[in-house]
């Protein structure tokens, strides 16, 4: 089965990004990678995926002790099932400052497993400041973010699944748009 985790883009939401976000017509609108200044692997298109159900989790950093860490393997695609994508609409403000993030530990812990890929549904692994020091540390290690998923629930769910990822062929640009697809077990 075939599952589709890419935002809808639609006038609305278009209408709904950030007034300040020029970049969002170059890459960053919707589900997308945030490349910063590194080339996306062809390799990575297709990947081994696992899935963490996080949605509890919104007074604190999810951190290593919220998900199995043993379950992670090298090269994988590894999404994380926030829910906040359902609570709060894309382009309001909270979505953009007030989303569920990684801790930095768990982040470094991704990056020790040799992972390819982070996948969130909402607008980024951290907030503020810290989102592109974050992305830029990923990308340095060769691993890279996919934001703003939707319907990574069924991935929870799922024995197994491979992630199919198909990023526009962009230059020099610091986000990817992307279409991302789950093919289920």
């Amino acid at each position: 089965m075939l599952l589709d985790i890419t935002m809808r883009i639609t006038p609305e939401l278009r209408r709904s990004a950030p007034e300040k976000e020029d970049r969002t017509l170059v890459g960053h609108l919707g589900t997308h990678f945030d490349v910063m200044d590194k080339e996306f692997p062809l390799e990575y298109i297709r990947r081994e995926g696992i899935a963490f159900d996080v949605s509890g989790i919104r007074q604190r950093d999810i951190d290593t002790s919220d998900i199995d860490l043993g379950r992670v393997k090298k090269g994988q695609f590894v999404a994380f099932y926030t829910g906040f994508v359902h609570e709060e609409p894309y382009g309001t403000k909270r979505y953009f400052a007030e989303h569920p993030q990684l801790s930095d530990r768990l982040i470094d812990a991704l990056l020790e497993r040799e992972i390819s890929i982070i996948g969130i549904d909402c607008s980024g692994v951290r907030r503020g400041k810290e989102h592109f020091t974050a992305d830029q540390r990923c990308a340095d290690r060769r691993v890279f973010v996919v934001e703003n998923l939707c319907d990574l629930k069924a991935l929870v769910k799922a024995e197994s699944f491979w992630v199919n990822t198909y990023p526009v062929r962009y230059s020099g640009m610091t986000g990817l748009p992307c279409r991302v697809i789950a093919e289920l077990r």
